[in-house]
């Protein structure tokens, strides 16, 4: 089975766990302003936010879920997904099958990092390796006949799937 990384699919619980002892030393406001800044500011605003360890810091109004960085990664970033996208986050992160029939969306406005191409679960990079980069993407997962459709290897600068061939396969959509 290959697999490919994503700043935040790398999280498993463990990792999580790490992210949100990292992210004590943020008072609840300054993860609130991070985490709402992966989204459009009208889907931000509105939108409940939670920290890694599933926490909640806000509720929200508009069925989007904001998460801050990730303080394992290089770089800065944050997500907001929709209901669908919070389970399929919960999947990947407890090793678990997606809900079927689901078709989520989220936002990664700040682009992201992440470990490995290949281990979901990576930490870091192999040794000699380099953290993945993608810039500012949206992201469509649990829509299987749509990742037929577009390239499965890592190319940050058009539309690729992630996590091909795998449960977690997604849609990766770079926007300026």
């Amino acid at each position: 089975m290959r697999i490919h990384s994503s700043c935040v699919f790398v999280a498993a619980i463990a990792v999580a766990w790490a992210s949100a002892e990292a992210a004590a030393d943020m008072s609840d406001e300054q993860l609130i302003e991070n985490a709402i800044s992966a989204a459009p500011e009208t889907v931000g605003k509105n939108a409940a936010v939670v920290n890694w360890d599933m926490k909640s810091l806000r509720k929200g109004t508009n069925g989007f879920t904001c998460i801050p960085d990730d303080p394992a990664t290089p770089t800065d970033d944050p997500m907001c997904t929709d209901e669908n996208g919070m389970a399929w986050m919960h999947a990947i992160m407890s090793k678990s099958e997606p809900p079927k029939g689901k078709v989520a969306f989220a936002y990664m406005l700040k682009g992201g990092s992440g470990a490995s191409n290949t281990d979901p679960f990576a930490t870091a990079p192999p040794a000699g390796g380099k953290w993945i980069e993608d810039g500012p993407h949206v992201m469509v997962m649990n829509s299987p006949d749509m990742m037929a459709l577009y390239p499965h290897e890592w190319d940050p600068t058009q539309p690729y799937v992630m996590f091909p061939d795998t449960p977690y396969a997604h849609l990766m959509i770079p926007v300026k």
